[in-house]
């Protein structure tokens, strides 16, 4: 086979969004409820999609590739920033009004309410791209409003809360993807399909890195909550708190939000970024829906008066049942996977090899073929179709959890046993006590 050329992210964006506009047009495709139909979108119909939370990635990412993806109607977006909300209905009406695309962006309509955007009955599914602890409650929310969801990684900040979305997902009947890019890049795809067809014989070991991104931060002062903002519909269940812009997001703006950082709403680095590049290395070593049954490290967490609390790095090693040995850190964005016959390294834009044969090798017709497409297009089929996508629930959990993991071992600073059936930890009462609950302070704290 040919090696295709490796592209970035936002060159990736482009390209499906060209790819879309191009096919969206058949007149023919209808809404599912357009003449009160119940059910799933058939393969014919037009699936209708919300979004709830409007921040960087829904505006940059999600709401372009959606829109530009075959079949697809946005009708309403959700957000408790009014000025977000603004600039997606702005965005989703220039992608609507750029001549390539039939769509009717009058349609779309905004909330500040997310069930209020849930009960309406002519929206098939939503894409959930809000801060971390709202990620559970809103996807429950959804399933039992009957909608399929895309949820942005990392899916929970607890490994219960993970089984609890399993089981919701299950009961509901619904499709559930991880809206996680990595897989639908080349580099991962190549890397993928190189080591599950057995082109690096027996895999060894695995090292995953992801890049520093938290660090100090002052104490801030209580600010006025800007008019565009219902702070207490953002805070939700989360602790009070002052508001102060570094907590939740700049004003007026889609650069990176404090909340990342903070304890209180999600996990930094080691669950987001781990995310993306746990999720390739744990698809193309066949470990997607296992986990490790030993786990040891360190980390440091940012200074004790930074406002921002999460770990600043981090160096951890897990094993598996099988001996496969496993090290993610703190470095920068790459999954390395070594076997007895080579390697191969793979990041969100290149692709290396050793021996570099494994750069041109072609395919047999016998092995298996891994599907390469964009994780919107991906949920979008599979909402028509009902089957399973390229990350269900159940992977999503795992690879989730990997992090999590990885957390509760730097947390209590001791190494410790898993079983990944039971999902429980060996011997440490302490450790179990913190499957259901999330970390919300560094351990001096």
């Amino acid at each position: 086979m040919t090696v295709r050329k490796l592209v970035t992210r936002r060159e990736f964006v482009r390209q499906a969004a060209a790819i879309g506009s191009a096919t969206v047009m058949a007149p023919t495709i209808i809404s599912s409820t357009a003449f009160g139909k119940p059910g799933a979108p058939g393969p014919n119909d037009r699936v209708t999609i919300g979004f709830i939370g409007c921040g960087r990635q829904t505006n940059e990412y999600n709401i372009p590739l959606f829109v530009n993806t075959p079949g697809v109607q946005v009708l309403a977006v959700c957000d408790v920033d009014s000025w977000r909300l603004g600039k997606s209905v702005e965005l989703i009406k220039q992608q609507y009004s750029s001549g390539s695309i039939k769509g009717s962006s009058s349609d779309v309509a905004s909330y500040v309410d997310y069930q209020d955007l849930l009960a309406r009955q002519d929206i098939d599914a939503v894409c959930i791209g809000t801060p971390d602890h709202w990620h559970v409650k809103m996807t429950l929310d959804a399933l039992q409003a009957g909608k399929d969801v895309a949820l942005e990684k990392p899916i929970t900040r607890t490994i219960r809360d993970g089984q609890r979305l399993i089981e919701a997902v299950q009961k509901q009947g619904r499709v559930f993807r991880v809206d996680s890019e990595f897989r639908s890049l080349v580099p991962c795809h190549r890397a993928t399909s190189l080591v599950r067809n057995g082109y690096l014989g027996q895999v060894r070991r695995v090292e995953v890195g992801v890049p520093v991104m938290d660090s100090y931060c002052a104490p801030q002062p209580t600010m006025d909550v800007p008019e565009e903002l219902d702070y207490k519909r953002w805070l939700g269940e989360a602790p009070p708190a002052p508001y102060t812009e570094k907590r939740v997001h700049p004003r007026k703006s889609f650069d990176r939000p404090g909340w990342f950082s903070i304890m209180d709403y999600a996990d930094g680095v080691i669950t987001n970024w781990g995310a993306h590049l746990n999720d390739g290395a744990m698809w193309a070593v066949d470990k997607e829906r296992v986990g490790p049954t030993e786990i040891s490290g360190r980390g440091k967490y940012l200074p004790a008066d930074s406002f921002y609390n999460v770990l600043a790095e981090f160096d951890l090693n897990y094993r598996f049942a099988d001996g496969l040995e496993w090290r993610y850190r703190t470095d920068a964005p790459y999954i390395r996977i070594e076997g007895d016959e080579g390697w191969v390294w793979a990041d969100f834009e290149e692709f290396r090899a050793e021996p570099k044969s494994l750069l041109t090798v072609e395919l047999k017709s016998s092995d298996q073929v891994f599907p390469l497409k964009s994780e919107k297009q991906d949920f979008i089929e599979c909402v028509r179709s009902r089957k399973e996508p390229i990350e269900p629930i159940e992977v999503g959990h795992r690879v989730t959890s990997l992090g999590l993991l990885g957390n509760i071992c730097i947390y209590l600073g001791e190494s410790l046993r898993w079983d990944p059936r039971q999902e429980r930890f060996l011997n440490n009462d302490k450790a179990n006590e913190l499957l259901d609950k999330p970390i919300c302070k560094p351990p001096s704290v």
